[in-house]
C-alpha cells in the first residue's frame, strides 16, 4: 500500500513528513514556497493519517518502511527529509536506517528522547464527535471546545474533518488505531541509532519538547546536528512563524 502525497515543485526530491494528528495538507504554503526555490516537494500523509491508508499496525518500524516503500515507488533518492513532531521521530529512524537515501536531515521541535503521553485530552475530545448528531463544522469546534481550550490547536485537529457523504461527516484519520497505540508516538529512537550526515533541528522558543538536556542527546545519534531557535514560536513552529522556519530551512539546504 502506498501513501497518499501531494507533489509540488520541481528539482531536487524534499520529503516533508507531518505530526501526530496532522496531514500532508498542513505543509502546503510552506511546500508552496519551497517548490519555487527549485525543489520537488513530497508532502506524505502518513499511514492512518490523512488520506492514506488505514492499518492496525502503527509504530515507527512501520512507519519507516512506508517511507522507503514510497521512495522506491518514485524512485527517490538523495532527499532531503523534513519531518515535524511525531514525522521529525519517523525521519530520525529513517536517516539512521537508510543514510545512504538522505543527504540532509531537518527535523522540528523534537528530539530523539522518550516522550510520556500528552495527547490524552485531544484524543478524548476527537473521540467525542458524535457525526449521527453533529451536521456543521461549527456543531463540531463548539462540541470539541469542551476538551481543547485553545483555537489553534482545534483548528489544526478539525482540519481532518471530510464530507463522507452528502450531509455526513466524518474524521479522516484512523482514531481507533491511534488511540489504542498512542503510546508508540513517544517511542525513543533506539539507543545505537545513529545518522552521520548534515541534520537541523529546530526548536520553538516557547515550546518545550526540544530542553538544553537533549541537546547532548542530539548530538549523540546526530553528530553534525546544528540546532536553532525559532522565535515566537511553540510546538507547531512552522505555522507560528513561518518566515524565520523558512529561511532557516533554505539556508540549511542552499
Amino acid at each position: 500500500m502506498e501513501l497518499y502525497s501531494n507533489v509540488i515543485g520541481e528539482g531536487r526530491s524534499f520529503i516533508i513528513l507531518h505530526g501526530f494528528l496532522g496531514m500532508g495538507d498542513n505543509w502546503k504554503t510552506l511546500g508552496k514556497a519551497f517548490g519555487e526555490q527549485g525543489f520537488e516537494v513530497h508532502l506524505l500523509d502518513q499511514r492512518n493519517h490523512g488520506r492514506s491508508f488505514h492499518d492496525e499496525a502503527f509504530n515507527y518500524e512501520v512507519l519507516v518502511a512506508d517511507l522507503k516503500h514510497y521512495c522506491e515507488v518514485n524512485n527517490l533518492r538523495d532527499i532531503i527529509l523534513l519531518g515535524h513532531s511525531m514525522g521529525g521521530k519517523t525521519a530520525m529512524l529513517f536517516a539512521t536506517e537508510y543514510p545512504e537515501l538522505v543527504s540532509k536531515l531537518m527535523v522540528a521541535d523534537i528530539s530523539p528522547r522518550f516522550y510520556p503521553v500528552h495527547h490524552d485530552r485531544i484524543l478524548e475530545g476527537l473521540s467525542s464527535l458524535d457525526f449521527s448528531e453533529l451536521a456543521s463544522r461549527g456543531e463540531a469546534d463548539d462540541q470539541l471546545a469542551k476538551y481543547v481550550s485553545d483555537f489553534g490547536t482545534r483548528q489544526f485537529l478539525l482540519k481532518n474533518l471530510y464530507w463522507v457523504e452528502k450531509g455526513q461527516l466524518g474524521l479522516r484519520m484512523n482514531l481507533p488505531v491511534l488511540k489504542a497505540q498512542v503510546e508508540e508516538v513517544g517511542e525513543a529512537l533506539p539507543m545505537h541509532a545513529k545518522f552521520d550526515g548534515d541534520t537541523l533541528f529546530l526548536r520553538g522558543d516557547k515550546s518545550e519538547y526540544i530542553s538544553l538536556e537533549d541537546e547532548s542527546i542530539i548530538q549523540r545519534h546526530f553528530p553534525k546536528a546544528k540546532i536553532e531557535t525559532v522565535s515566537n514560536a511553540g510546538h507547531w513552529l512552522h505555522a507560528e512563524n513561518p518566515e524565520e522556519f523558512y529561511n532557516y530551512v533554505i539556508d540549511f539546504i542552499k
